[in-house]
């Protein structure tokens, strides 16, 4: 993650803070994250049955795109000089604009939205965060993702 001075986080409203590494969407992961969730719908984990669909095979569920958020910010995120700690605030916004194709490497784009001092040493950052599918155009999803850090 990138430290930053609370002083600058304004000049960063509205720049792209950074782009994470690309992760694979495999058909384990997939799997894992059905028996989890108890999500075991087939065009997640029937291999057969989800090559007869218009996505041609098995998909990542949104929701595990959704939750890969939390390690892409590791390399693309803001840590503001001091925090003690962040949280996850939530979200404003969520879409999930493409599948995910089972085997498929994806990562977050990180721009910074607003920063807002909430309280003295309490910032609420909010990003948009698009995650790229490797090799597409269209993005697996597009989310306003919230969150908050302590510095005092």
């Amino acid at each position: 993650m990138k430290t930053v001075k609370a002083s600058e986080l304004q000049t960063l409203v509205g720049t792209e803070i950074g782009v994470s590494e690309w992760a694979v969407m495999d058909q384990e992961r997939i799997n894992v994250f059905a028996d989890v969730t108890e999500d075991h719908q087939f065009i997640h984990l029937d291999e057969e049955a989800a090559k007869k669909t218009p996505f041609g095979g098995t998909i990542a569920h949104g929701f595990l795109t959704l939750s890969m958020l939390s390690k892409f910010s590791e390399g693309a995120g803001l840590v503001i000089e001091g925090v003690k700690m962040g949280v996850n605030y939530g979200f404003e916004k969520v879409r999930f604009l493409a599948p995910v194709p089972s085997g498929a490497k994806i990562r977050g784009r990180f721009n910074l939205k607003s920063a807002v001092e909430k309280k003295p040493g309490q910032f609420l950052l909010t990003y948009e965060v698009t995650v790229d599918i490797e090799g597409q155009d269209k993005p697996a999803l597009i989310a306003d993702w919230l969150g908050m850090q302590f510095t005092a």
